[in-house]
């Protein structure tokens, strides 16, 4: 009886000292699985509602475009490590600084979640780890996101929480609040998944709440007790992927 007894203590103990798993560690397998050293040095282009767009990312420098045409000609915005800038046919568009933080961020946002997870390797970025959950007959770690004012961009405020697959560290859903126009939350749930030259990209289904009565980390939930409602799909369509290798180096002739 005493043996039994002790192994029942041991076990509590053992249980007892059992830590989460660090969720910084998830986010950093998930970047691996999606696509690593890959999304560095890379150019990526891809078309989305009309509009195309490009990145490179090289180092820490980055450089995003969008282009499009509409009545007032060819529009070409561009932002990197130094701003914004917008040409209209081919000349530069004088924009009050709002617009320029408006268009700045619109185009951000795009790249943000087309990147995914990738951009959460951010000395901003504050993660928590919330635990377990089973999404059709899948397990996944829960990861919620924060982010320093400092860093974190002008909707530092946003809170995300991200599905990664327990043994794949996919990002198979996500879930965010957002403050600007009006403010709300969504889940987005993968679909149409692709590996392209070592990066992976998905398409997502848009899904706000019908209840508008439960926390960002109860979405999975509602999403299994269909209480969540479509409102639009996230289609990347013709996504490219060129590496970028260094420029070759001539031979120095043997003296």
């Amino acid at each position: 009886m005493k043996y039994y007894t002790l192994i029942f203590l041991f076990s509590l103990v053992v249980l007892g000292c059992q830590t989460d798993p660090d969720p910084y560690m998830i986010i950093n397998q998930a970047i691996k699985a999606h696509g690593g050293d890959n999304y560095d040095g890379s150019h990526i282009s891809f078309s989305f509602r009309d509009r195309n767009y490009t990145i490179r990312l090289n180092g820490g420098e980055f450089t995003y475009e969008r282009s499009w045409e509409d009545s007032l000609g060819k529009v070409h915005d561009v932002l990197d490590n130094q701003g914004f800038t917008r040409e209209i046919n081919g000349e530069k568009f004088s924009l009050s600084e709002e617009d320029q933080q408006r268009y700045a961020n619109s185009l951000n946002s795009v790249i943000y979640f087309a990147l995914l997870p990738q951009p959460l390797n951010n000395p901003a970025v504050n993660a928590t780890y919330l635990g377990t959950d089973t999404v059709k007959s899948e397990l996944y770690h829960k990861v919620r996101v924060s982010f320093n004012q400092e860093g974190g961009g002008t909707d530092f405020e946003d809170i995300f929480v991200y599905w990664f697959h327990q043994d794949k560290y996919t990002m198979d859903y996500l879930a965010y609040e957002f403050h600007v126009n009006g403010g709300g939350t969504r889940f987005r749930e993968a679909y149409n998944v692709r590996e392209i030259n070592g990066i992976r990209f998905a398409d997502y289904i848009n899904y706000t709440d019908t209840l508008n009565e439960f926390s960002l980390a109860d979405y999975d939930k509602q999403f299994k007790a269909d209480q969540v409602q479509e409102l639009s799909r996230i289609d990347l369509e013709n996504v490219e992927v060129e590496a970028i290798k260094p420029p070759n180096i001539a031979a120095k002739e043997p003296s």
